[in-house]
Protein backbone atom coordinates (compact mmCIF):
# COMPACT_ATOMS: atom_id res chain seq x y z
CA UNK A 1 0.00 0.00 0.00
CA UNK A 2 1.36 3.51 -1.34
CA UNK A 3 2.25 5.95 2.21
CA UNK A 4 -0.22 8.66 2.92
CA UNK A 5 1.00 12.20 1.53
CA UNK A 6 1.40 14.72 4.93
CA UNK A 7 -0.34 17.39 4.81
CA UNK A 8 2.49 19.70 4.01
CA UNK A 9 3.72 17.52 1.05
CA UNK A 10 -0.22 17.40 -0.29
CA UNK A 11 -0.23 21.08 -0.22
CA UNK A 12 3.51 21.35 -1.87
CA UNK A 13 1.45 19.08 -4.80
CA UNK A 14 -1.01 21.18 -5.18
CA UNK A 15 0.88 24.38 -5.40
CA UNK A 16 3.14 22.26 -7.72
CA UNK A 17 0.09 21.44 -9.88
CA UNK A 18 -1.43 25.16 -10.03
CA UNK A 19 2.10 26.17 -11.24
CA UNK A 20 2.28 23.48 -13.89
CA UNK A 21 -1.52 24.52 -15.22
CA UNK A 22 -0.60 27.94 -15.54
CA UNK A 23 -0.40 28.99 -19.15
CA UNK A 24 2.68 31.08 -20.86
CA UNK A 25 1.73 33.51 -23.70
CA UNK A 26 3.06 35.22 -26.65
CA UNK A 27 1.84 38.60 -28.02
CA UNK A 28 0.69 39.65 -31.72
CA UNK A 29 1.14 43.72 -31.61
CA UNK A 30 -1.58 44.71 -33.76
CA UNK A 31 0.08 48.01 -33.82
CA UNK A 32 -0.50 51.52 -32.59
CA UNK A 33 -3.99 52.80 -31.78
CA UNK A 34 -3.27 55.84 -30.69
CA UNK A 35 -4.10 57.30 -27.10
CA UNK A 36 -7.98 56.72 -27.28
CA UNK A 37 -8.36 53.56 -29.09
CA UNK A 38 -8.30 49.92 -28.48
CA UNK A 39 -9.68 46.41 -28.98
CA UNK A 40 -12.67 44.93 -27.60
CA UNK A 41 -13.62 41.89 -28.41
CA UNK A 42 -11.92 38.66 -30.20
CA UNK A 43 -13.86 35.76 -31.55
CA UNK A 44 -13.00 32.12 -31.75
CA UNK A 45 -11.83 32.42 -35.26
CA UNK A 46 -9.57 35.11 -35.30
CA UNK A 47 -11.43 38.63 -35.99
CA UNK A 48 -10.63 41.32 -33.51
CA UNK A 49 -12.92 44.38 -33.60
CA UNK A 50 -12.20 48.08 -31.98
CA UNK A 51 -11.22 51.37 -32.74
CA UNK A 52 -7.85 53.46 -33.31
CA UNK A 53 -7.30 56.82 -34.43
CA UNK A 54 -7.38 57.77 -38.21
CA UNK A 55 -5.67 60.98 -38.37
CA UNK A 56 -7.58 63.05 -35.68
CA UNK A 57 -10.68 61.07 -35.74
CA UNK A 58 -11.44 57.97 -34.12
CA UNK A 59 -12.58 55.05 -36.40
CA UNK A 60 -14.60 51.78 -35.56
CA UNK A 61 -11.83 49.15 -36.81
CA UNK A 62 -11.17 44.89 -37.23
CA UNK A 63 -8.22 43.18 -36.84
CA UNK A 64 -7.88 39.71 -39.43
CA UNK A 65 -5.42 37.58 -40.44
CA UNK A 66 -2.54 40.27 -39.41
CA UNK A 67 -4.29 43.22 -41.32
CA UNK A 68 -6.57 46.06 -39.85
CA UNK A 69 -9.30 47.32 -41.47
CA UNK A 70 -11.00 50.65 -41.33
CA UNK A 71 -14.77 50.35 -41.27
CA UNK A 72 -15.94 54.19 -41.14
CA UNK A 73 -18.21 56.40 -39.81
CA UNK A 74 -22.67 57.47 -40.46
CA UNK A 75 -21.16 60.62 -42.38
CA UNK A 76 -19.55 61.98 -39.30
CA UNK A 77 -16.13 62.50 -37.44
CA UNK A 78 -15.47 59.38 -34.83
CA UNK A 79 -16.87 56.07 -34.55
CA UNK A 80 -16.15 52.37 -32.14
CA UNK A 81 -16.93 48.87 -32.97
CA UNK A 82 -17.66 47.30 -29.94
CA UNK A 83 -19.00 43.71 -30.41
CA UNK A 84 -19.46 41.12 -33.58
CA UNK A 85 -20.52 37.68 -33.97
CA UNK A 86 -18.01 36.14 -36.82
CA UNK A 87 -19.22 32.81 -36.71
CA UNK A 88 -17.06 29.83 -36.35
CA UNK A 89 -17.74 27.89 -39.70
CA UNK A 90 -15.47 28.49 -42.26
CA UNK A 91 -17.01 29.17 -45.64
CA UNK A 92 -19.99 30.74 -43.72
CA UNK A 93 -20.98 34.41 -43.51
CA UNK A 94 -19.15 37.28 -42.42
CA UNK A 95 -19.32 38.54 -39.20
CA UNK A 96 -21.38 41.52 -38.25
CA UNK A 97 -20.45 44.16 -36.38
CA UNK A 98 -21.48 46.96 -33.99
CA UNK A 99 -21.06 49.86 -31.93
CA UNK A 100 -21.39 53.53 -32.07
CA UNK A 101 -20.62 56.18 -34.84
CA UNK A 102 -21.51 60.04 -35.42
CA UNK A 103 -23.47 61.48 -37.91
CA UNK A 104 -22.96 64.63 -39.66
CA UNK A 105 -26.54 65.89 -38.22
CA UNK A 106 -25.55 68.43 -35.46
CA UNK A 107 -27.41 67.06 -32.43
CA UNK A 108 -30.18 69.59 -31.74
CA UNK A 109 -29.36 69.63 -27.94
CA UNK A 110 -25.63 69.62 -28.48
CA UNK A 111 -25.44 66.40 -26.13
CA UNK A 112 -21.90 64.36 -26.32
CA UNK A 113 -23.48 61.17 -26.05
CA UNK A 114 -21.10 59.20 -26.68
CA UNK A 115 -18.04 61.04 -24.89
CA UNK A 116 -16.02 61.73 -28.39
CA UNK A 117 -15.67 65.32 -27.27
CA UNK A 118 -14.83 64.57 -23.47
CA UNK A 119 -12.03 61.98 -25.12
CA UNK A 120 -10.68 65.33 -26.71
CA UNK A 121 -11.74 64.12 -30.14
CA UNK A 122 -13.36 66.38 -32.65
CA UNK A 123 -16.89 67.30 -32.30
CA UNK A 124 -18.95 66.21 -34.63
CA UNK A 125 -22.89 65.48 -35.15
CA UNK A 126 -25.36 63.19 -32.94
CA UNK A 127 -24.20 59.72 -32.34
CA UNK A 128 -26.07 56.28 -33.40
CA UNK A 129 -26.07 53.07 -32.71
CA UNK A 130 -24.76 51.01 -35.71
CA UNK A 131 -24.59 47.37 -37.62
CA UNK A 132 -22.12 47.38 -40.00
CA UNK A 133 -22.47 44.19 -42.76
CA UNK A 134 -21.01 43.67 -45.81
CA UNK A 135 -19.05 46.97 -46.16
CA UNK A 136 -21.61 48.72 -45.33
CA UNK A 137 -22.56 50.60 -41.87
CA UNK A 138 -25.92 51.31 -40.93
CA UNK A 139 -27.91 53.47 -38.37
CA UNK A 140 -29.71 51.63 -36.02
CA UNK A 141 -33.24 52.90 -34.22
CA UNK A 142 -33.36 54.86 -31.27
CA UNK A 143 -36.33 55.03 -28.66
CA UNK A 144 -37.05 58.30 -30.29
CA UNK A 145 -34.10 60.26 -29.39
CA UNK A 146 -31.18 61.43 -30.76
CA UNK A 147 -28.79 59.03 -30.00
CA UNK A 148 -28.07 55.45 -29.13
CA UNK A 149 -25.02 52.91 -28.84
CA UNK A 150 -24.79 49.08 -29.80
CA UNK A 151 -22.87 47.13 -27.31
CA UNK A 152 -22.91 43.63 -28.73
CA UNK A 153 -24.49 41.22 -31.20
CA UNK A 154 -25.26 37.41 -30.42
CA UNK A 155 -25.02 34.78 -33.12
CA UNK A 156 -28.49 35.39 -33.65
CA UNK A 157 -27.93 38.67 -34.53
CA UNK A 158 -30.02 39.96 -31.30
CA UNK A 159 -28.46 43.41 -30.29
CA UNK A 160 -27.33 44.87 -26.94
CA UNK A 161 -27.11 48.58 -26.34
CA UNK A 162 -28.72 51.59 -24.85
CA UNK A 163 -30.82 54.44 -26.57
CA UNK A 164 -32.56 57.65 -25.81
CA UNK A 165 -36.04 58.15 -25.64
CA UNK A 166 -37.57 61.75 -25.74
CA UNK A 167 -38.34 62.37 -22.45
CA UNK A 168 -36.28 64.97 -20.22
CA UNK A 169 -33.68 63.36 -17.52
CA UNK A 170 -33.93 65.26 -14.31
CA UNK A 171 -30.91 63.42 -12.94
CA UNK A 172 -28.52 64.63 -15.49
CA UNK A 173 -25.94 67.39 -14.68
CA UNK A 174 -26.37 71.11 -16.15
CA UNK A 175 -25.19 70.95 -19.95
CA UNK A 176 -24.81 67.42 -20.16
CA UNK A 177 -27.41 64.29 -21.77
CA UNK A 178 -30.84 66.29 -21.59
CA UNK A 179 -32.70 62.70 -22.03
CA UNK A 180 -33.03 59.66 -20.81
CA UNK A 181 -31.18 56.44 -21.91
CA UNK A 182 -32.85 53.43 -21.46
CA UNK A 183 -30.97 49.44 -21.92
CA UNK A 184 -32.28 48.32 -25.25
CA UNK A 185 -32.33 44.71 -27.34
CA UNK A 186 -32.83 45.06 -31.05
CA UNK A 187 -33.94 42.25 -32.67
CA UNK A 188 -34.51 42.22 -37.04
CA UNK A 189 -33.25 46.13 -36.05
CA UNK A 190 -36.40 47.31 -33.98
CA UNK A 191 -35.70 48.06 -30.26
CA UNK A 192 -37.19 46.58 -27.47
CA UNK A 193 -36.81 48.54 -24.66
CA UNK A 194 -35.77 46.79 -21.57
CA UNK A 195 -36.59 47.61 -17.69
CA UNK A 196 -34.36 49.67 -15.21
CA UNK A 197 -33.94 48.59 -11.25
CA UNK A 198 -37.20 50.41 -9.87
CA UNK A 199 -36.73 54.10 -9.53
CA UNK A 200 -33.33 54.66 -12.03
CA UNK A 201 -34.45 56.20 -15.13
CA UNK A 202 -31.55 55.33 -17.37
CA UNK A 203 -29.38 52.21 -18.01
CA UNK A 204 -27.39 50.48 -20.76
CA UNK A 205 -27.46 46.96 -21.85
CA UNK A 206 -23.62 45.96 -21.90
CA UNK A 207 -23.42 42.36 -23.67
CA UNK A 208 -25.79 39.60 -24.89
CA UNK A 209 -25.04 35.86 -25.06
CA UNK A 210 -26.51 32.75 -27.55
CA UNK A 211 -29.31 32.27 -25.18
CA UNK A 212 -30.61 35.96 -25.33
CA UNK A 213 -30.03 36.55 -22.10
CA UNK A 214 -28.25 40.51 -21.44
CA UNK A 215 -26.20 41.75 -18.71
CA UNK A 216 -25.68 45.77 -18.06
CA UNK A 217 -26.65 48.37 -15.33
CA UNK A 218 -28.93 51.03 -15.00
CA UNK A 219 -28.50 54.39 -12.45
CA UNK A 220 -28.47 57.85 -12.88
CA UNK A 221 -27.29 60.35 -15.70
CA UNK A 222 -23.67 61.39 -14.71
CA UNK A 223 -20.65 62.84 -16.45
CA UNK A 224 -18.70 60.94 -18.65
CA UNK A 225 -17.32 57.48 -16.74
CA UNK A 226 -13.83 57.61 -16.89
CA UNK A 227 -13.92 54.05 -16.71
CA UNK A 228 -16.67 52.93 -19.42
CA UNK A 229 -16.88 56.49 -20.91
CA UNK A 230 -20.61 56.33 -21.22
CA UNK A 231 -22.66 59.19 -19.10
CA UNK A 232 -23.97 56.88 -16.47
CA UNK A 233 -23.80 56.27 -13.08
CA UNK A 234 -24.36 52.58 -12.41
CA UNK A 235 -25.57 51.89 -9.08
CA UNK A 236 -26.80 48.29 -9.85
CA UNK A 237 -25.65 45.38 -12.14
CA UNK A 238 -28.57 43.72 -13.82
CA UNK A 239 -29.08 40.39 -15.28
CA UNK A 240 -32.47 40.34 -18.00
CA UNK A 241 -34.00 37.39 -19.15
CA UNK A 242 -37.16 36.82 -21.16
CA UNK A 243 -37.83 40.88 -20.19
CA UNK A 244 -37.59 40.53 -16.38
CA UNK A 245 -34.43 42.36 -14.45
CA UNK A 246 -33.01 40.45 -11.84
CA UNK A 247 -30.87 42.80 -9.28
CA UNK A 248 -27.43 41.26 -8.90
CA UNK A 249 -26.30 42.89 -6.02
CA UNK A 250 -22.60 44.11 -4.83
CA UNK A 251 -19.78 43.97 -3.00
CA UNK A 252 -20.90 46.26 -0.26
CA UNK A 253 -20.84 49.55 -2.08
CA UNK A 254 -23.50 51.90 -2.70
CA UNK A 255 -21.93 52.33 -6.49
CA UNK A 256 -21.50 56.15 -5.77
CA UNK A 257 -17.84 55.88 -6.62
CA UNK A 258 -17.35 53.68 -9.83
CA UNK A 259 -20.26 51.89 -9.66
CA UNK A 260 -21.92 48.75 -9.80
CA UNK A 261 -21.52 47.08 -13.37
CA UNK A 262 -22.03 43.66 -14.95
CA UNK A 263 -19.95 44.02 -18.04
CA UNK A 264 -20.05 40.94 -19.91
CA UNK A 265 -21.46 37.51 -19.41
CA UNK A 266 -20.92 33.66 -20.96
CA UNK A 267 -23.50 31.29 -22.85
CA UNK A 268 -23.47 29.41 -19.18
CA UNK A 269 -25.18 33.01 -17.84
CA UNK A 270 -21.89 33.48 -15.80
CA UNK A 271 -21.51 37.53 -15.29
CA UNK A 272 -18.57 39.84 -14.45
CA UNK A 273 -17.88 43.50 -13.73
CA UNK A 274 -17.34 45.11 -11.07
CA UNK A 275 -19.13 46.71 -7.67
CA UNK A 276 -17.63 49.41 -5.60
CA UNK A 277 -16.74 48.02 -1.97
CA UNK A 278 -18.22 49.57 1.56
CA UNK A 279 -17.19 53.25 2.41
CA UNK A 280 -17.48 53.53 -1.95
CA UNK A 281 -13.45 54.31 -1.90
CA UNK A 282 -12.33 51.37 -3.87
CA UNK A 283 -13.48 48.79 -6.14
CA UNK A 284 -13.41 45.49 -7.40
CA UNK A 285 -14.12 42.16 -9.90
CA UNK A 286 -16.85 40.36 -9.52
CA UNK A 287 -18.08 37.12 -10.71
CA UNK A 288 -21.42 36.31 -10.69
CA UNK A 289 -23.16 32.96 -10.99
CA UNK A 290 -26.98 32.01 -10.14
CA UNK A 291 -25.22 29.24 -7.94
CA UNK A 292 -23.02 31.31 -6.14
CA UNK A 293 -24.38 35.15 -6.39
CA UNK A 294 -21.67 38.20 -6.31
CA UNK A 295 -18.11 36.96 -5.89
CA UNK A 296 -15.43 39.63 -4.92
CA UNK A 297 -12.50 38.48 -7.13
CA UNK A 298 -9.87 40.50 -5.22
CA UNK A 299 -7.27 42.30 -7.30
CA UNK A 300 -3.20 41.18 -8.23
CA UNK A 301 -0.42 41.17 -5.37
CA UNK A 302 -1.21 44.59 -3.48
CA UNK A 303 -3.24 46.68 -6.02
CA UNK A 304 -6.42 48.13 -4.45
CA UNK A 305 -8.96 48.38 -7.28
CA UNK A 306 -9.87 45.63 -10.17
CA UNK A 307 -12.06 45.51 -13.16
CA UNK A 308 -13.27 42.24 -14.74
CA UNK A 309 -14.39 42.98 -18.51
CA UNK A 310 -14.40 39.40 -20.16
CA UNK A 311 -15.55 36.38 -19.66
CA UNK A 312 -15.28 32.81 -22.35
CA UNK A 313 -17.66 29.84 -22.17
CA UNK A 314 -15.06 28.12 -19.62
CA UNK A 315 -15.49 30.60 -17.48
CA UNK A 316 -11.89 32.07 -17.80
CA UNK A 317 -11.90 35.81 -16.70
CA UNK A 318 -10.27 38.23 -17.61
CA UNK A 319 -10.01 42.19 -16.55
CA UNK A 320 -7.56 45.34 -15.39
CA UNK A 321 -6.26 45.62 -11.90
CA UNK A 322 -5.37 49.14 -10.83
CA UNK A 323 -2.80 50.24 -7.91
CA UNK A 324 -3.49 53.18 -5.83
CA UNK A 325 -1.95 56.00 -8.44
CA UNK A 326 -4.68 53.88 -11.32
CA UNK A 327 -2.17 52.77 -13.08
CA UNK A 328 -3.59 49.63 -14.71
CA UNK A 329 -2.13 46.02 -15.41
CA UNK A 330 -4.16 42.94 -17.56
CA UNK A 331 -5.03 40.07 -15.67
CA UNK A 332 -5.81 36.27 -16.59
CA UNK A 333 -8.04 34.85 -13.61
CA UNK A 334 -6.48 31.59 -13.15
CA UNK A 335 -8.18 29.11 -10.38
CA UNK A 336 -8.87 31.66 -7.48
CA UNK A 337 -6.35 33.95 -8.23
CA UNK A 338 -5.62 37.19 -10.45
CA UNK A 339 -2.44 36.84 -12.25
CA UNK A 340 -0.56 39.58 -13.86
CA UNK A 341 -0.62 38.90 -17.60
CA UNK A 342 2.75 40.43 -17.84
CA UNK A 343 4.22 38.07 -15.70
CA UNK A 344 3.09 35.00 -18.51
CA UNK A 345 5.29 36.76 -21.08
CA UNK A 346 8.46 35.99 -22.55
CA UNK A 347 11.13 38.01 -20.58
CA UNK A 348 12.17 41.52 -22.23
CA UNK A 349 8.58 41.58 -23.91
CA UNK A 350 8.81 45.35 -25.90
CA UNK A 351 4.83 45.84 -24.77
CA UNK A 352 3.45 46.17 -21.07
CA UNK A 353 -0.03 44.72 -21.06
CA UNK A 354 -2.28 47.52 -19.64
CA UNK A 355 -5.77 45.98 -19.99
CA UNK A 356 -7.49 42.57 -21.17
CA UNK A 357 -10.58 43.50 -22.55
CA UNK A 358 -11.84 39.68 -24.33
CA UNK A 359 -11.14 36.07 -23.89
CA UNK A 360 -11.91 33.60 -27.02
CA UNK A 361 -12.71 29.67 -26.54
CA UNK A 362 -8.81 29.17 -26.86
CA UNK A 363 -8.40 31.57 -24.21
CA UNK A 364 -6.69 34.20 -26.78
CA UNK A 365 -7.14 37.83 -24.74
CA UNK A 366 -7.22 40.73 -26.65
CA UNK A 367 -6.56 44.51 -25.06
CA UNK A 368 -4.85 47.23 -25.30
CA UNK A 369 -0.88 47.64 -24.31
CA UNK A 370 1.71 50.80 -23.81
CA UNK A 371 5.50 50.44 -25.20
CA UNK A 372 8.14 51.54 -24.58
CA UNK A 373 7.66 55.03 -25.94
CA UNK A 374 4.77 55.37 -24.38
CA UNK A 375 2.52 54.58 -27.28
CA UNK A 376 -0.81 52.97 -26.89
CA UNK A 377 -0.95 49.36 -29.16
CA UNK A 378 -3.74 46.80 -29.54
CA UNK A 379 -2.77 43.30 -29.09
CA UNK A 380 -3.29 39.56 -29.36
CA UNK A 381 -2.12 37.36 -26.01
CA UNK A 382 -1.85 33.29 -27.65
CA UNK A 383 -1.26 30.64 -25.29
CA UNK A 384 1.64 29.27 -26.15
CA UNK A 385 1.60 25.73 -28.16
CA UNK A 386 3.93 22.31 -28.05
CA UNK A 387 5.31 22.61 -31.71
CA UNK A 388 5.15 19.05 -31.73
CA UNK A 389 1.63 18.14 -30.26
CA UNK A 390 -0.15 21.45 -31.11
CA UNK A 391 -1.13 21.21 -27.26
CA UNK A 392 -1.20 24.08 -24.99
CA UNK A 393 2.14 24.11 -23.31
CA UNK A 394 1.52 24.74 -19.48
CA UNK A 395 4.58 26.10 -17.18
CA UNK A 396 5.32 27.83 -14.22
CA UNK A 397 5.22 31.37 -14.49
CA UNK A 398 7.80 33.72 -13.64
CA UNK A 399 8.28 34.82 -10.02
CA UNK A 400 5.32 36.91 -9.17
CA UNK A 401 6.17 40.62 -9.17
CA UNK A 402 8.66 40.03 -12.13
CA UNK A 403 6.60 42.82 -14.51
CA UNK A 404 6.27 44.77 -12.10
CA UNK A 405 10.00 46.42 -12.12
CA UNK A 406 8.80 48.13 -15.36
CA UNK A 407 5.34 48.73 -14.46
CA UNK A 408 4.58 52.39 -16.45
CA UNK A 409 3.66 55.14 -13.83
CA UNK A 410 0.83 56.62 -16.08
CA UNK A 411 0.00 60.34 -15.13
CA UNK A 412 -3.40 60.43 -17.06
CA UNK A 413 -4.62 56.94 -18.03
CA UNK A 414 -8.29 55.95 -18.98
CA UNK A 415 -9.36 52.53 -18.76
CA UNK A 416 -11.69 53.59 -22.19
CA UNK A 417 -14.83 52.38 -22.78
CA UNK A 418 -16.33 48.19 -22.16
Amino acid sequence: MKPMLTSLAAGSLLALVAAAQTPRYTVTDLGNVGADGQPFQTTNNGLDVGSAMVGNALHAVAWYQGQMYDLGTLKGENSQAFGTNMLDQPGYRPGLVVGEAQTSKPDPDGEDFCSFTALGLLPSGSCLPFLWRNGVMYALPTLGGNNGIANKINYADEIAGTAENTMYDATCPSGMIQHQFLPVVWQFAVPHQLPTYPGDPDGSAMAINDGGQAAGASGTCAPSSPISAINLQPLHALLWENGTATDLGNLGGTGQFFGIEAEYLNNAGQVVGWSDLKGDANFHAFLWTKGTGMQDLGTVGSDVNSLAIGINDAGDVVGASLDANFNPRAFLRVGQNLLDLNDLLPAGSPLYLLTACSINRARQITGIAIDLAGNIHAYLATPVRDADSGASMWAVAPAPGSANARRPQLPRFQIGKR
